[in-house]
């Protein structure tokens, strides 16, 4: 079972900016449609940003100029540019796998963003 595994992920100063990475396995990579999730403490996982196979994106209002998810798909990964971070962007950042139905989470990195 192909498992996506981020990293990246540390403590940053507000209005700083962090990169997370995401790798998967497969020959099929350029397929699968790719998003990263968050989740804080006491709240529900939401979605931060996505991008599909042909390299259309999504992103939650929150974070909407401020993050950048793009892919290279030579390399299997897929990456979340975090600029300008804010203290509420902390969470456990995690990526996500989709294909025609089959679905698949990495183990999540921590982002924390405080002075």
């Amino acid at each position: 079972q192909v498992q996506p595994v981020e990293s990246g992920g540390g403590l940053v100063q507000p209005g700083g900016s962090l990169r997370l990475s995401c790798a998967a396995s497969g020959s099929i990579f350029r397929l699968y449609t790719m998003g990263w999730y968050r989740q804080a403490p006491g709240k529900q996982r939401e979605l931060v940003a996505s991008i599909t196979s042909r390299d259309s994106t999504n992103y939650a209002d929150s974070v909407k100029g401020r993050f950048t998810i793009s892919r290279d798909n030579a390399k299997n990964t897929v990456y979340l540019e975090m600029k300008s971070l804010k203290p509420e962007d902390t969470a456990v950042y995690y990526c996500n796998i989709e294909w025609l139905g089959f679905s698949s989470w990495g183990q999540g990195t921590q982002v924390t963003v405080s002075s």
